[in-house]
Order: structure tokens, then sequence, then C-alpha cells
């Protein structure tokens, strides 16, 4: 796609230039983690919240940073 800086009347150039801006690759990573977060909290429920983990909400928040790191690398291998 061409992109002329001087044309007016693209009645999508300003939608374009804010799809750039609004989601970076860090946020794709998120949504990415997030699904692989869901998968992986659903897997995993009734290990954590069974007492033998001494603090299942950090032991969540974790997991959710490690499946944004994995969803991370699986856009950069994509």
């Amino acid at each position: 796609m061409t992109f002329f800086h001087h044309s007016k009347g693209l009645p999508l150039q300003d939608l374009i230039f804010g799809a750039s801006v609004y989601f970076p690759p860090l946020f794709k990573a998120v949504l990415v983690g997030f699904i692989l977060w869901l998968i992986a909290h659903r897997l995993l429920r009734d290990w954590m919240y069974s007492g033998e983990i001494w603090h299942p909400m950090l032991m969540d928040l974790s997991l959710f940073a490690l499946s944004v790191c994995l969803g991370l690398a699986v856009l950069v291998v994509w």
C-alpha cells in the first residue's frame, strides 16, 4: 500500500495510522498471552486453589506473566 503524505480525501487514512499507534506488538502479545493463560488457568485451577500452593493469586499472576512471554515468543517466531 502506497502512503501519500500530502493526499487528502482518503477516508481511512486516520484509521490506518490509528491502528499502528494503538495496537503495538506488546498489546498483541498480551492478547495472545491472555488466551494461553485462559487455557493454562483452566487446566491448573484445581491444583492451584487446593491449598498446596502458598499464595494462589501470586501463582496465577506469574502464570499470566509467563503466558505473555510465551505469547511474545510465538509472535516473534511467527
